[in-house]
């Protein structure tokens, strides 16, 4: 009966873990202006003013396929990176919707859109968001046939 007792307990320490985790998730998310893909590359078809659009992900990634007009400015979890953003950004005026993304794995676990979010808030752009792409670039965006691009040769 101990065993029984034990594996039940654990099951439910489990569930209770995973769903700490979903909303640790939520909440992470919820500090962050979010936009979703389908309504960025409506944003982007569309004619008139469109956001500026970084990519603050691993530079392979980005190499490879890219959001159209989208700069590489990244990857935000590392000084170089929010060097690099902060160079760009500042080329911009602070009022710019400005779009950050990454796409290199699950939201839950990037470690590089929330850094560059919070810099843009630093500098004054108050119209910052992340594109939230749950599963990963490839699965939230290049597979549901969103416009891409490879770099400039």
């Amino acid at each position: 009966m101990g065993e029984n007792f034990t594996g039940v307990k654990n099951q439910k320490l489990t569930r209770l873990a995973v769903c700490l985790a979903a909303v640790v998730a939520v909440v992470a998310a919820a500090e962050l202006a979010l936009v979703q893909p389908p309504d960025l590359a409506a944003q982007l078809a569309a004619k008139g003013a469109r956001p500026a659009v970084f990519m603050v992900g691993p530079n392979v990634l980005y190499r490879s396929k890219h959001i159209p007009g989208s700069v590489y400015a990244g990857p935000g979890q590392s000084e170089a990176g929010l060097a690099l953003l902060k160079a760009e950004a500042g080329k911009l005026p602070r009022d710019r919707e400005v779009v950050v993304y990454c796409g290199c794995c699950p939201w839950d676990r990037c470690p590089n859109v929330k850094p560059a979010v919070d810099l843009l808030k630093q500098m004054g752009f108050a119209k910052a968001k992340a594109l939230y792409l749950g599963t990963g670039f490839k699965a939230d965006w290049l597979d549901k046939g969103y416009a891409a691009e490879a770099p400039k040769q």
